[in-house]
C-alpha cells in the first residue's frame, strides 16, 4: 500500500489530506488548522494531525505535495503545485463529472474548466480584490456585529433582499450601514449581500466556458447562504462534497499517488532525490 499526502496552505486555514493506494485510492484523514503568522509550522502541524489520525507515522508518507499560497514554505514537502491544478483535480477525484470549479477561498476567487480526466482547460482567478472572498463575507459580518458562521442561514431567511450597490470591501460598510439605520432587517441586508457576491462571481465565471457538472470548492461552500444565491443566478444547482474545504488538498494528495507511481516505475528513483521546484 503507497501512502502520500497533500498539504494546502491557505491565507486563513491550511488543510492537509493523506491518501493510500492498494487497488484504488482512499482518503485515511484530514486535518484543518489554523495559519497564522507561521506558515510553514502551520504546514507541518496539519500534516502531523492528519498522520496521527490516519494512524500512520511520518515516514510511511512516500510523496507529499504542497500546493496553496503558502506552497514554498512546506520543507516537508517534495515537490509543490498550484491551487488551480489541484482544485481541480480534487474535484475531478471527488465527482469524476466535474467539467468546472467554482472556488471560493479566503482571499481569492476562483472558476476553472476541467476536462474529461481532471486537467485544467482554462481558468480565471479574482486575486486583486477581496470581493466575493471570504474575507468579503468575514467584513460584512464584523460590521453587523454577526458570527461569520451565522450569515449564510441568516440570508436564507431573506424576503426583500436589498441591492448592495457595490462588492468594494472598502465601501460596502457604508451600503450595510446605510440600510441598518434605515431599519432594514438583517437578513435581508445579508440576503442582498450574498446575491452581489453572487453575481460577481457568475461574472468572473463567465469568462471561462461553464458547462456542467459545476463543483463548488473552498471554505465559503460552508456558506449555505452563499450556495442557494450562486446557484440561483447560475440557474443550475451545484456539486458539493462535506470535504469541500479540503479539495486543494485532496488533489495534492492525487498527484502525490501519481508522483510515486511515476517515481516507482524509474530504477532511479531515490527519495531524497523528490525534493523538487513549483508546477
Amino acid at each position: 500500500m503507497r501512502i502520500a499526502a497533500g498539504v494546502d496552505v491557505g491565507s486563513t486555514q491550511t488543510k492537509a489530506v493523506v491518501m493510500a493506494e492498494n487497488g484504488g485510492r482512499e482518503i485515511l484523514a484530514r486535518a484543518l488548522v489554523d495559519t497564522g503568522a507561521n506558515v510553514r509550522k502551520a504546514a507541518e502541524n496539519a500534516f502531523l494531525a492528519a498522520c496521527h489520525s490516519a494512524g500512520i507515522a511520518t515516514p510511511e508518507v512516500g510523496f507529499v505535495v504542497g500546493t496553496g499560497y503558502g506552497r514554498y514554505n512546506i520543507s516537508f514537502g517534495n515537490t509543490q503545485m498550484t491551487e488551480i491544478s489541484c482544485h481541480a483535480r480534487g474535484a475531478h477525484f471527488v465527482y469524476p463529472s466535474t467539467r468546472t470549479v467554482i472556488d471560493m477561498g479566503g482571499q481569492d476567487s476562483k472558476a476553472i474548466s476541467v476536462g474529461g480526466d481532471g486537467q485544467v482547460m482554462d481558468f480565471v482567478m479574482n486575486d486583486k480584490c477581496a470581493a466575493g472572498t471570504g474575507r468579503f463575507l468575514a467584513n460584512a459580518a464584523d460590521v453587523m456585529g454577526i458570527g461569520l458562521d451565522e450569515i449564510g442561514p441568516l440570508s436564507l431567511r431573506a424576503s426583500r433582499p436589498v441591492r448592495i450597490t457595490t462588492v468594494c470591501t472598502v465601501f460596502v460598510e457604508s451600503d450595510i450601514l446605510s440600510y441598518l439605520a434605515q431599519g432594514k432587517k438583517a437578513e435581508d441586508i445579508l440576503g442582498g449581500v450574498h446575491l452581489a457576491i453572487a453575481k460577481r462571481t457568475l461574472s468572473l465565471a463567465r469568462r471561462v466556458p461553464i458547462e456542467p457538472q459545476i463543483t463548488m470548492t473552498g471554505g465559503v461552500a460552508r456558506n449555505s447562504g452563499m450556495v442557494r444565491a450562486l446557484e440561483e443566478v447560475l440557474g443550475t444547482t451545484m456539486q458539493i462534497s462535506p470535504d469541500a474545504h479540503f479539495m486543494g488538498a485532496i488533489g495534492a494528495a492525487v498527484f502525490a499517488l501519481e508522483k510515486m507511481d511515476q517515481s516507482f516505475e524509474s530504477s532511479t528513483w531515490r527519495p531524497e532525490h523528490a525534493a523538487g521546484s513549483g508546477h
